[in-house]
């Protein structure tokens, strides 16, 4: 074979390559640039979901005084929001992430303290929104314990407590997660919380004299259908662990809203339950005696609590009270009491309380009905509490309810027992609530 004829043939060869070579390269680059466009019109038009990350909402950065620490003054960003985007999604019901800035100008600097719990303390708040004004919130900042693996965690429970849309439970609006802030934004009770309406009767308070029972009724059947809807209507059900009136708010109607619904999980999700003073779970005066022993906790331990709620809105009075006279009406712990009237049928004395003085069948008859509902909630053995769903149907229903056959508080079975149980110290199952 002659030079020529092998370089043509060389030549050939690399031409072939060449041309493959090329086929494959436009090949490829034709499929990528399909797949790019197929992924932009599928996320322009809903076909594909998308990423399940909440929204940061922006800000404009105008320069503005605020009084920081130690009485310096501090230069922030202002607290509009320039982008619609976050402000559709609070508008929408869609939890929005906002910085530790933006919720700084929305509160003024923390001006205005609503109020403090066992999960942090709670501050007013205005959100401005684009041709909607503003809206008020309730900014609630938590502690800073938050464990390990927290961002995940939290973003994990956020999302829980975030899908969950009932008429009586209080609406998230967003939350904070910055290295220096770890906060929640709620929707704002103009009416405060329960506590404050039945503990509370002087008039100092602004409330205008305490509820009358039959609006107190609602409010603890409007209470028990959000204990209800936690606990078998959640994707993933929820354990409330602190139901107590301090927890049940009231909107501009007097509509009970219940808050803090799923902070035990946000708040302490490297361990079981939450830590109080002496070990137990809950709050002393509500909390289930399950939370105070080794014993497993269920969704039963809201139950009990929410008994003791029952109690304190018969009695218009906390359970517990530290001294007091020989009159019965001012016995120290309220539940047994009820009990030893329902029981000797001296209604007369629950239904005088109950109803402030108001005389009525209708109201006898619902006092009589809640104190029974209260004595099967607070039974002694979980698996003796009715679930969430029988007591709201015992409270709306039209038949009597019959009272537990023997006293709940059996357990205690002896006065010196008791005095040694109730004292004022908190760390007590049935001391003064926190």
């Amino acid at each position: 074979m002659s030079s020529n004829d092998a370089t043509t043939g060389g030549n050939i060869a690399i031409a072939i390559v060449s041309v493959i070579t090329g086929g494959i390269v436009i090949i490829v680059v034709s499929v990528l640039v399909y797949k790019c466009c197929k992924l932009r019109i599928m996320r322009k038009y809903g076909g594909l979901p998308q990423p399940a990350v909440l929204p940061t909402v922006e800000m404009r950065t105008a320069a503005a005084p605020i009084v920081g620490g130690g009485g310096s003054t501090a230069t922030m960003a202002s607290g509009k929001i320039s982008s619609s985007y976050g402000a559709v999604d609070v508008v929408k019901n869609r939890p929005v992430r906002f910085s530790s800035l933006q919720l700084q100008e929305f509160t003024g600097n923390y001006a205005e303290k609503l109020g403090a719990g066992g999960f942090g303390v709670v501050y007013s708040g205005q959100i401005p929104l684009p041709d909607h004004g503003s809206l008020q919130v309730a900014v609630k900042v938590l502690g800073s314990n938050m464990g390990r693996r927290a961002e995940e965690q939290f973003m994990a429970e956020i999302g829980t407590i975030g899908r969950t849309s009932h008429v009586n439970l209080v609406r998230l609006y967003g939350f904070c997660f910055d290295a220096d802030l770890k906060a929640l934004v709620y929707e704002f009770m103009p009416n405060g919380s329960l506590d404050r309406h039945l503990f509370h009767d002087d008039g100092d308070n602004g409330n205008g004299g305490q509820l009358m029972f039959d609006k107190l009724y609602d409010v603890a059947v409007g209470t028990a259908k959000a204990i209800r809807y936690l606990h078998d209507d959640c994707e993933r059900r929820i354990i409330h662990y602190d139901i107590k009136p301090g927890n049940v708010l009231l909107d501009e109607a007097f509509r009970p809203k219940v808050a803090d619904f799923g902070l035990a999980r946000l708040c302490e999700r490297e361990r079981t339950h939450m830590t109080m003073t002496g070990g137990g779970r809950g709050t002393p005066g509500y909390a289930a005696p399950e939370l105070w022993m080794a014993a497993p906790a269920t969704h039963k331990c809201d139950v009990y609590s929410y008994g003791m709620l029952l109690f304190e809105i018969l009695g218009r009075r906390r359970n517990y009270v530290d001294g007091g006279t020989q009159d019965e009406s001012v016995e120290r712990w309220y539940p047994r009491w009820a009990w030893q009237r329902l029981e000797r049928g001296e209604t007369e004395a629950l239904a005088a309380r109950a109803l402030a003085g108001k005389a009525g069948k209708e109201g006898r008859k619902k006092v009589e009905r809640m104190c029974a509902v209260a004595l099967w909630c607070v039974q002694y053995r979980p698996e003796d509490r009715p679930p969430m769903s029988g007591v709201v149907r015992m409270l709306e229903g039209d038949e009597d309810v019959a009272a537990p056959a023997v006293s709940p508080f059996a357990h205690l079975d002896s006065d010196q027992q008791m005095s040694q149980t109730f004292t004022a110290d908190t760390t007590t199952t049935f001391g003064s609530a926190a």
